[in-house]
């Protein structure tokens, strides 16, 4: 009888349901934790994601059941719709508009060309996903991560291919916490130490009018253009109004400090948890993450070697680290332009100019996922 209880007892215990698989995700999770507390790779990211792969592979625990038969779903169901239903990436932009100055990029435009070419790796890695079976809106979400935009990602993926959203998300936002890994080396590749050395001159003073006016006018040509970009564009360019107006000081400082760290909280957490072990382990996956280091790889080479056309054409005067800096890793891929440029000219200041082309960056993928959802969705 004893025997009999305890049997019972266990088969109502996680382990009596834990697979390899679960076991796998548990340690995947438990190295995003690694790299984000002993690494300090982006912790304010992989701490919530990898924790919240944990608790969604934990076995009877039901944090993402689906609610089914008058029985409730789980907390992380819940939490999970305002990713499913596209309403945390457009809040996490309110954010990201907030907290962003685009003064560099007001006060030296090219800046815009160069956030453009490093979107190159998004359409290269969108005709390989093609090439390697993808449908086209499949292809279309993985494309989305070269542009080391998490939110972005995730914005696309739901509309275009949303069984897709656990791998891409994850692979976006771990591609984007080890940019300090990851671009270095294809930088160095692509630069020798003369352009690294360059120092450029400061940039102008941006007038509050045109701070102003910037996000006005970018929403309406973002409308005009592009409609589809029109969640992301126009919640970041309203967030930055509301900073650059200094109006509304009280709504700013939410915005951009305990508004956007909860929203970064529930995405995170419940897009961590929705890499659960019965859909992670697939062929799709692997492609995924190839495809994703491969988009990122290009867009950062696209953005340092357009650099260094600019290097030439103005003889001279453009470092083309800040070519690297066109990803929309805000500002991880400005501050490491700065890091190289010092080590090459410690005299070197490049981080005003390099925020130029990243700000841009975040535009441009933005603007990327609204042709890739208004051409495929």
């Amino acid at each position: 009888m004893a025997e009999e209880l305890f049997l019972r007892l266990l088969q109502q215990t996680g382990f009596a349901s834990l697979t390899w698989q679960h076991a796998a995700m548990i340690a995947i999770g438990s190295i995003l934790l690694y790299l984000a507390i002993a690494k300090h790779y982006e912790p304010l990211l992989l701490m919530p994601i990898g924790f919240g792969v944990i608790l969604g592979n934990l076995p009877l625990a039901g944090l993402m059941r689906e609610p089914a038969d008058g029985i409730p779903g789980g907390l992380l169901w819940y939490l999970f719709q305002g990713v499913w239903l596209a309403i945390y990436p457009p809040l996490i932009f309110l954010g990201i508009g907030a907290l962003t100055d685009f003064g560099p990029l007001l006060a030296d435009p090219k800046g815009l060309l160069l956030g453009a070419a490093a979107q190159a790796g998004i359409f290269a890695a969108f005709w390989g996903a093609l090439l390697m079976g993808f449908g086209p809106a499949e292809a279309g979400a993985i494309g989305i991560i070269g542009g080391a935009d998490g939110p972005t990602a995730i914005f696309l993926t739901i509309k275009l291919a949303p069984h897709l959203l656990a791998p891409v998300a994850v692979a976006a936002y771990s591609y984007i916490a080890l940019v300090p890994l990851i671009q270095p080396p294809i930088i160095l590749a692509l630069t020798t130490e003369k352009e690294r050395a360059v120092a450029m001159r400061q940039v102008r003073q941006v007038s509050q009018t045109e701070r102003i006016l910037f996000p006005i006018v970018a929403t309406v040509l973002t409308a005009l253009f592009i409609p589809p970009a029109m969640a992301l564009i126009g919640m970041m360019m309203l967030g930055n109004l509301m900073r650059e107006s200094g109006v509304v000081g009280r709504l700013t400082r939410t915005v951009e400090t305990h508004f956007i760290n909860v929203v970064t909280i529930f995405l995170t957490l419940t897009v961590g948890a929705s890499a659960q072990a019965e859909r992670f382990f697939t062929w799709e996956f692997l492609a995924i993450l190839a495809l994703g280091l491969v988009a990122f790889a290009i867009s950062t080479g696209a953005g340092v070697l357009f650099g260094k056309l600019m290097y030439r054409l103005t003889g001279g005067r453009v470092n083309p680290l800040i070519g690297a800096a066109g990803v929309s890793a805000v500002p991880e891929a400005a501050r490491l332009a700065q890091k190289l440029g010092q080590k090459a000219n410690p005299g070197n200041f490049l981080l005003m100019h390099a925020m130029g082309p990243n700000v841009a960056g975040v535009i441009g993928s933005a603007v990327a996922a609204g042709i890739l959802l208004a051409l495929l969705g």
